[in-house]
């Protein structure tokens, strides 16, 4: 089917005004890591205060994800991302403030992105068990790729207009255009028609609901191996590439304009593989996304020798394709096989064991890298993640699993909540 045969899923009315809303902010929300860690590197020159803040925000997030996984599948993933945006608005609406103002503290930075990251634990798994809500099973696929571009093209056009904003204005203003752009996300959400699911309730106390997540979650061995891989190699790569990257950037090479260019081409491969994840179904998607995703610590690699910046924005531009083409395999393949009543619980659970570790990493690449020097973390960092890469791949029910085949039918949709509901 021609591509604009798969863009037809954009005509479903609900999933447009979620697509748009979270294009809009995913945008925003590219500028935020790089202009705050100019922020805090020009606050006090230390990588430490950067992981230390990143890992505040990530502790935060995970540590309220479970609770953001029953609230969804209890009130509505619409209203559990609706009040998510309105929190974020206004918490990075007050970083840049200070910022702006001139009077921003490290702790305030700190508490405040901790505040995000609190509100990113309601919106996270909503935002990924509402899409089989609002899209016809036969367009899921093409639902969670074009998601998956919109999450790219945060980072394209993100890190290239924080460049732009670093350049001729401050951190502060890059951070208050980020806070805008949930403002509008929240718009749509308002607006947004979501049915209302009628499976029945495992339980209805909070502990019985967390219970029956996990058992959804844990009968899974093939999740059960993706997320436990996850969780090392996140806790490797993102502490390696948003800490070190920039201090690397600044130190031997041009500063946050290379960082930039490299965030960048990151977020362009993204979208290219966002673009081919629309059009291929492999029979065994887990396999082929595993397979890719071996890409993943190329960049890392680089960093450590380091490449001149177009080589290390290259590696970038390969490991970006191939994380986004396994993204939307892998959400797809969750999708199809965890039942639409339990389904924000279990991708709480993902969540968590997907980033668990990250606050530690976090918190420790600076120290780590002042111990032993910034190549040998690096080198370090690229040997676990391949060996937890390569670990997922021998699993027999990750090489196994099937796709489900597509329903040719359009799925009569339930009774549409109110927006105000």
């Amino acid at each position: 089917m021609a591509l604009a045969g798969k863009l037809r899923v954009l005509r479903e009315p609900s999933y447009r005004r979620l697509w748009i809303g979270r294009t809009t902010s995913l945008i925003g929300d590219g500028m935020s890591p790089v202009a705050l860690a100019f922020a805090i590197l020009d606050l006090t020159g230390s990588a430490t205060d950067l992981g230390i803040v990143l890992a505040i925000h990530s502790l935060f997030l995970v540590a309220l994800l479970l609770v953001g996984g029953v609230v969804a599948d209890r009130i509505s993933p619409r209203l559990a991302m609706l009040g998510a945006d309105v929190t974020r608005t206004i918490s990075m609406g007050l970083i840049a403030a200070l910022l702006l103002a001139g009077v921003a503290e490290i702790w305030e930075l700190a508490l405040l992105y901790a505040v995000d990251g609190a509100a990113s634990a309601f919106f996270n798994p909503a935002s990924n068990s509402i899409v089989p809500q609002i899209v016809p099973a036969r367009r899921l696929q093409e639902a969670n790729a074009l998601l998956s571009f919109s999450r790219w093209m945060g980072k394209v056009a993100g890190p290239a207009l924080a460049g732009v904003l670093l350049a001729l204005g401050t951190p502060g203003s890059a951070l208050a255009v980020d806070a805008a752009t949930f403002a509008v996300s929240a718009a749509c959400l308002w607006g947004l028609r979501a049915p209302k699911l009628r499976g029945e309730r495992e339980s209805n106390d909070f502990l019985g609901e967390l219970r029956h997540g996990w058992r959804e979650f844990s009968s899974r061995s093939w999740l059960v191996a993706v997320v436990l891989s996850a969780a090392t190699t996140n806790a490797i790569f993102f502490p390696a590439f948003q800490v070190l990257g920039p201090t690397v950037a600044r130190e031997s090479l041009d500063g946050s304009s290379s960082w930039a260019l490299i965030a960048t081409l990151w977020g362009l491969g993204g979208l290219l593989g966002g673009l081919i994840a629309i059009s291929i179904r492999p029979r065994r998607p887990l396999l082929v996304s595993e397979g890719f995703i071996l890409l993943f610590p190329l960049p890392i690699v680089l960093l450590a020798v380091p490449s001149t910046t177009a080589v290390i924005a290259a590696g970038a531009f390969v490991a970006g394709s191939s994380v986004s083409l396994a993204e939307v395999l892998y959400e797809t393949t969750v999708a199809q096989n965890v039942p639409q009543n339990a389904l924000s619980r279990v991708t709480a659970y993902d969540w968590l064991g997907s980033l668990a570790l990250e606050p530690v990493g976090l918190a420790l690449v600076g120290p780590l890298a002042a111990g032993i020097g910034i190549p040998t973390t690096l080198w370090l960092g690229t040997i676990v993640m391949t060996l937890c890469l390569l670990a997922v791949i021998a699993v027999p029910s990750v090489r196994h699993l099937e796709a489900m085949p597509m329903d040719p039918t359009p799925i009569p949709p339930p009774r549409p909540v109110e927006a105000g509901d």
